[in-house]
């Protein structure tokens, strides 16, 4: 199994950040996407001990223009979620990568990291979107 000791950000193609450090995940969409999304005005956040497969719906967020689904980056159980979204969906849009992080998920194969982009990889594939 792969174990991360230094914490290390990475990008999928749906628009979801994922920072690891250990064999835990933090999990939230990019500013690209909430760009995208316009207004966030409720997020639905995954249940504490609910586990997921990488690509399984996790999470809903909706803005003024539409709602999106969430997507589990990587397998494992969610032992972490953000409750002031519930509250302040608005913290998707003003701090997409830091304070409107989404849940934290414990994480049964650090192998599947390999299939996540790097910023650069993550910039570059924006350019196309």
């Amino acid at each position: 199994m792969t174990h991360f000791t230094q914490q290390s950000t990475f990008y999928t193609e749906d628009h979801e950040w994922v920072t690891v450090h250990g064999d835990l995940a933090t999990v939230g969409i990019t500013k690209f996407a909430a760009d995208q999304l316009g207004d966030v005005v409720f997020v639905e956040v995954p249940e504490v001990g609910k586990t997921f497969k990488k690509g399984d719906e996790m999470a809903v967020v909706e803005s003024v223009k539409a709602a999106s689904d969430v997507y589990a980056p990587l397998s494992g159980e969610i032992i972490d979620t953000n409750g002031d979204l519930a509250d302040a969906p608005e913290k998707v849009n003003e701090h997409p990568e830091s304070e409107g992080w989404f849940c934290v998920i414990k994480f049964s194969d650090g192998a599947e990291t390999k299939n996540l982009m790097d910023k650069d990889a993550y910039l570059e594939f924006c350019k196309g979107q």
